[in-house]
């Protein structure tokens, strides 16, 4: 049976939608794994971590004094 052009399109559109799908779920699954093996890796050193935040400097940004 012969297609339309109408119907090729829509094939085409079709099998484009089906082919994203598939890619998505694959960066999906791999996005799972990988945060899967972040949440194994061990914590960090306490020693190593910067504990406590940085001071603010105070900048005199007027020009005209």
């Amino acid at each position: 049976m012969l297609m339309t052009h109408a119907e090729l399109v829509i094939q085409n559109a079709l099998a484009f939608v089906a082919a994203s799908r598939s890619a998505r779920e694959r960066d999906r699954k791999r996005r799972e794994k990988l945060l899967e093996r972040i949440q194994l890796m061990r914590p960090p050193n306490p020693y190593l971590v910067k504990t406590r935040g940085g001071e603010q400097l105070k900048l005199k940004l007027d020009l005209d004094h």
